[in-house]
């Protein structure tokens, strides 16, 4: 039986003025996730949004590891900690929220009326 992907959803709550430099690390993120053979052949996708009521930057990252043990694999990787390290000190906690928070998404199925 072959491992099911498991699909991530991303929130980087990036400090303000930040986000440029966190953009060139995200250009290195699934590469590096990549090249250790971590992740899915689909590359990653990225949005900027916002804070509601506020400018304060949220990255958006999604993309599929291969299976459910990759994320723990990652953090063994140096390959991996020299992007997620500097990732780190970009973002920061908002309120009641983590400076990154992590979602797993497994498909839903909706039937139109």
């Amino acid at each position: 039986m072959s491992a099911k992907p498991v699909t991530v959803l991303c929130l980087y709550r990036v400090k303000e003025g930040s986000v440029e430099e966190f953009q060139g690390l995200l250009a290195k993120h699934w590469p590096a996730l990549d090249s250790v053979g971590l992740v899915t052949d689909e590359p990653a996708r990225h949005w900027l949004s916002h804070e509601k009521g506020s400018d304060a930057p949220v990255v958006v990252e999604i993309f599929s590891w291969k299976d459910a043990s990759m994320p723990g694999r990652a953090h063994e990787l140096p390959e991996v900690m020299a992007v997620w390290e500097p990732m780190g000190g970009l973002c920061e906690e908002r309120g009641n929220k983590p400076s990154m928070e992590f979602l797993d998404l497994a498909p839903l199925v909706v039937e139109h009326a």
